[in-house]
């Protein structure tokens, strides 16, 4: 379960907010604690997580979204995976990620990211056998893909629109649960560069919370978060928009 939440939070806190839409500000050397982190879910380099979201971002629900909706639930929940020529040629390459492509952190990383999981999975072997390897890393793994998957897939499927996005993310509160948060889609779609995904008091967002800890205590700093008036000018666009369809 420890190793859940830390894999999770590689993903949600650092490889999504922290990296894809530098939403707060890290030490270094907290920001690749947490980078190594999201290294142990196996899904990919920070370099490739990153310019993957950056795309999905810059040509959501399109033709070119790395893992459009409009292609199917299968293709944008697992499908767009098993084909990286496609992701990063139609796009000329990884060239939207030069920020994290100067740091030397981050490039070792990248070729190196499946050793570090093999390794993980060789301390577990020898700190508790087949058992330990078995949920430490098979069963520890399906759950933090899924919850990744899911945002892609269900929050641009089902799910509550409070905001005009002009795209098909979704709030969806069973994913936000699954996912540290994460479901909370259509609201980050309506303020990408948030830290905060769970606009509401009621909106359960764990990742949140860890950042909001963080910078109680001096380690996260400039925290994004939309102001009241941001809020308010979204909230008056989007009944603009919905009483012109």
């Amino acid at each position: 379960m420890a190793l859940s939440f830390l894999t999770g939070l590689g993903v949600t806190l650092s490889y999504h907010r922290n990296l894809a839409h530098r939403s707060f500000t890290l030490p270094k050397w907290l920001e690749y604690s947490f980078a190594y982190c999201g290294v142990l879910s196996l899904q990919g380099s920070q370099i490739e997580w990153v310019s993957t979201h950056r795309y999905h971002h810059q040509f959501t629900d399109t033709g070119k979204d790395p893992h459009s909706p409009i292609k199917g639930f299968w293709h944008s929940h697992m499908g767009w995976i098993f084909d990286s020529s496609y992701r990063f040629g139609q796009y000329g390459g990884l060239k939207n990620v030069e920020d994290l492509k100067k740091q030397i952190f981050y490039r070792f990383l990248r070729h190196t990211n499946l050793l570090h999981s093999v390794l993980l999975g060789g301390l577990l072997y020898a700190a508790g056998g087949f058992s330990f390897l078995v949920w430490g890393m098979g069963v520890r793994m399906v759950l933090v893909f899924h919850g990744t998957f899911l945002v892609n897939s269900a929050c641009h499927m089902w799910g509550k629109t409070p905001w005009n996005t002009g795209d098909m993310s979704r709030n969806n509160w069973w994913v936000a649960l699954l996912a540290l948060g994460e479901g909370w889609h259509n609201n980050h779609h309506a303020f990408e560069y948030s830290a905060r995904q769970g606009l509401e008091w009621w909106e359960f967002d764990f990742t949140w919370y860890i950042i909001k800890f963080l910078q109680a205590i001096g380690l996260a700093t400039d925290v994004k978060v939309p102001t009241q008036i941001q809020r308010q000018r979204k909230a008056s666009k989007s009944r603009i928009l919905a009483t012109q369809n």
